[in-house]
């Protein structure tokens, strides 16, 4: 087997349409084009799943996921201008970080490179 790329991240939330709002109005995501209910990152999709609608216990992703964006300080500070805190910032001398929570607690990292991986 030979995976081509992934295809999408699985969001966990408590109530779909407000985290949908939140990623789309925070990060500027579009719908996906073929499923409204899906938002585009790039060359993924965020999905979006309630799981105590599946009788699962809700449990908030503190690792996260990354999204890669060209400027991790000026991202940081145009999201704490909108009023989101940081809830941890980070330069590991590979990359700099900087994690938001989702309105449900689940870890959003704005994440970039120093030099792209060859």
């Amino acid at each position: 087997m030979q995976v081509e790329r992934v295809d999408f991240v699985n969001i966990a939330t408590r109530d779909a349409d407000r985290s949908r709002a939140w990623y789309r109005d925070t990060f500027g995501l579009e719908p996906d084009p073929n499923n409204p209910d899906e938002l585009t990152a790039g060359q993924v999709t965020l999905t979006f799943w309630e799981p105590e609608k599946e009788n699962i216990d809700f449990t908030p992703d503190v690792g996260g996921f990354a999204l890669r964006v060209a400027d991790v300080d000026a991202a940081k500070a145009e999201l704490e201008a909108k009023g989101l805190k940081c809830a941890g910032f980070g330069d590991t001398g590979v990359c700099k970080m900087a994690v938001f929570l989702d309105p449900d607690e689940n870890a959003v990292i704005l994440h970039r490179r120093y030099k792209a991986y060859e």
